[in-house]
């Protein structure tokens, strides 16, 4: 793992790192030392691990609750270099939407493919990042939506580390297998009127899920209109769970 050094604005540290051919980014509370909960961060379809949601929530979850987050590029997007398959496979599927296709599926069976690498990849940062000494081996969380749940349901299901996880804005068609495995507390986000993921499947996801505690948050909106309001409930949400 090659870390690079450090920069600093409102108490919050910042460090860009590659695992491998993986980029990443870290951020703690400056200073930091000793053993401290860590929340991974998938990131949505066509951004990557700095875009501003993701960094305004990292440095919130930093901020305010002293933890450590870490978000990486998932393959063919932000730092990592195209994938000449998962863009044929995009460039198809998008030739099958516009020949009237449903968009669901293939949404789905896109984030299977790439959750098979995925998963792998992310329990190798978290190794990674756990041997830190200002992270250390504290408790794990899970924050993905979009393609972060996609991606993320397959990896909470596998990942013992994990206790709490913040899910939404996906569907249950290619994880609800993985979903019934899934048995940490969960907070799903879902968009009623979202263009991309059919509400009967946003439900359908929530209702597999095999968690004891598990809470729906249903907002009115599209995809992209999740309520600025729902990151002050995830806070809460990590800090019962992991703090």
């Amino acid at each position: 793992m090659r870390v690079n050094p450090a920069t600093s604005s409102d108490g919050v540290s910042e460090q860009l790192f590659t695992l491998g051919e993986i980029p990443g980014v870290l951020w703690t509370p400056l200073g930091a030392a000793g053993t401290r909960p860590l929340v991974l961060m998938g990131h949505g379809g066509g951004q990557h691990k700095k875009a501003p949601d993701i960094m305004d929530r990292a440095r919130r979850f930093v901020a305010e609750c002293g933890f450590a987050v870490v978000a990486v590029d998932v393959p063919g997007h932000g730092d990592r270099p195209t994938d000449e398959r998962y863009d044929r496979i995009a460039t198809e599927n998008q030739a099958r939407v516009a020949a009237g296709a449903e968009l669901a599926p293939l949404i789905a069976e896109f984030q299977a493919l790439v959750a098979r690498q995925t998963v792998p990849e992310w329990q190798a940062v978290l190794d990674a990042v756990q041997q830190l000494p200002h992270v250390g081996a504290g408790p794990v969380g899970y924050w993905g939506v979009s393609l972060g749940c996609g991606l993320g349901v397959p990896f909470v299901a596998a990942e013992p580390r994990v206790r709490a996880a913040v899910l939404g804005l996906g569907g249950a068609l290619a994880t609800v297998e993985a979903a019934a495995r899934i048995t940490v507390p969960v907070e799903f986000l879902l968009q009623w009127d979202d263009e991309r993921v059919p509400r009967s499947q946003g439900l359908a996801l929530f209702d597999a899920l095999g968690s004891a505690e598990k809470t729906l948050h249903a907002n009115t909106g599209r995809h992209g209109d999740m309520p600025a309001f729902e990151l002050d409930s995830t806070l809460r949400f990590f800090a019962r769970h992991l703090g």
